[in-house]
């Protein structure tokens, strides 16, 4: 197997890979008709990458029979419209029975978080991806980076002795890092997605990225999609016209280490009628004196 074989999925990353959120139900279970009300939205306003069980979506608040929840229903939405990259993680066995359900489902690749283990070496990081890529060698993998001290050679041997590790989704803030990163791993070899979404694309696409994770996608599909036109046609002052418009959203996202990321997204979802705004622990609802900035920012983006 090569490279070659996975070209669909290629193309997929190099899109806006959407992260769906996870909406809860005022009993605190799924909301599952919400849920796909909102991958429909997703889907008819263009989406064509879909990323269930993503940070965005909760990944780490969610239960195992959650987790398969998700993915079932986004496969079943997504029913050929749209690519589904899978989020896997936690220990070995278990992100491998996801990845190995995810296959089942018929999802066509994997996201694989990065381990949250206190002690991570570089031997190890490669043995679990490749562990997990092992068990669905027909399935696209692709890597969560968020280690700036995670070494570009690791990741290419990764990608020597798994051919269907074909894209990574780098989330450390540093552009002149990523752009040394992607060419001493592989520019070519891998799929280079820009995965701390819209603020950062711009920049990532610059020296390399074709693509941009996204969960401010859920509240505004075209913008986030109109930026990955300008991007791809090399318009950066339109891109940038796009960066001036959520600029304010997104910084309320990334504050306080991220604290409020999927807060603000999913305050942003009430405040249109689509969801609840509940979270899961160790997130947090907006305090009510911040919700009416949330409506007012994104106040007049079209879906």
């Amino acid at each position: 197997m090569t490279s070659a074989d996975f070209s669909g999925q290629r193309h997929a990353l190099a899109d806006v890979v959407a992260i769906p959120v996870t909406p809860f139900a005022a009993d605190g279970s799924l909301d599952t008709a919400a849920h796909r009300a909102l991958l429909r939205r997703l889907l008819d306003g263009g989406v064509r990458t879909l990323t269930p069980n993503g940070n965005t979506g909760e990944f780490y608040a969610l239960t195992p029979e959650e987790r398969r929840a998700v993915t079932e229903l986004t496969v079943e939405e997504a029913a050929g419209r749209a690519t589904v990259v899978v989020g896997v993680g936690h220990d070995v066995p278990t992100a491998v029975a996801d990845a190995e359900h995810a296959r089942d489902a018929g999802a066509q690749m994997l996201m694989v978080h990065q381990p949250v283990h206190p002690y991570v070496s570089q031997d190890g990081w490669a043995d679990y991806h490749r562990a997990v890529a092992g068990a669905v060698p027909g399935l696209g993998v692709v890597p969560y980076v968020r280690d700036p001290l995670l070494s570009a050679r690791s990741l290419a041997a990764l990608g020597e002795s798994c051919p269907n590790v074909i894209g990574v989704k780098y989330a450390v803030p540093d552009a002149a890092r990523f752009a040394a990163f992607a060419r001493d791993a592989g520019l070519d070899r891998f799929v280079w997605v820009a995965g701390l979404a819209e603020l950062y694309a711009p920049a990532y696409f610059a020296v390399g990225a074709t693509g941009f994770t996204s969960g401010l996608v859920n509240v505004s599909p075209s913008v986030s999609l109109g930026m990955l036109d300008a991007l791809r046609a090399g318009d950066y002052p339109a891109a940038m016209k796009t960066w001036e418009q959520i600029r304010a959203f997104e910084e309320l996202r990334a504050a306080h280490r991220s604290a409020d990321n999927v807060s603000v997204v999913k305050e942003a979802l009430a405040s249109l009628g689509l969801c609840r705004r509940d979270v899961r622990a160790p997130s947090r609802v907006l305090p009510g004196e911040r919700r009416g900035a949330i409506a007012a920012l994104t106040a007049g983006w079209s879906a």
